[in-house]
């Protein structure tokens, strides 16, 4: 059921972006927000591979769009020209996502977060449909600025 929600939350961040121009992905349509559709992708690929790839496998995936010294990268740094390779990133990370996913011997599975707190797999895939589902309401509304096209 959380795999299902979650694959759900990740194909109507993806209807929201289908359809538009790299221009309008960019756009930051609800001003003053930063935030972009495109900003909303590359957040998530970032959230994707934070959670699945270094907490649940402790791969060494560093981020893909910000750093220490950049912190809203994933919003600020948004270019037309990378909306291919930036959409590919995103699906990349949700796949690897759902392969960890997959692995997991239990949903109980021990993950400990950046500030040492121990959770737990199924506390992260709840996480993940909650974090979705909130930037979705965002892509929602930045959607409807742009060209006016609302639903799921």
């Amino acid at each position: 059921m959380l795999a299902g929600w979650l694959d759900f939350h990740r194909a109507t961040l993806e209807m929201k972006c289908a359809g538009l121009t790299p221009e309008q992905l960019v756009t930051r349509s609800a001003p003053p927000s930063t935030l972009s559709l495109l900003g909303l992708v590359r957040h998530m690929a970032d959230v994707e591979r934070a959670w699945f790839r270094r907490r649940l496998a402790g791969e060494d995936a560093p981020p893909l769009y910000y750093s220490d010294a950049n912190p809203d990268g994933e919003f600020d740094d948004v270019d037309p020209a990378g909306v291919d390779d930036d959409l590919a990133a995103w699906r990349a990370e949700c796949a690897r996502a759902r392969e960890i996913a997959a692995s997991l011997p239990s949903l109980e599975v021990p993950v400990t977060d950046r500030e040492g707190r121990q959770l737990s797999a199924r506390w992260v895939l709840v996480h993940m449909v909650e974090e979705y589902a909130r930037h979705n309401g965002h892509a929602d509304l930045l959607r409807e600025r742009i060209d006016g096209a609302v639903g799921e």
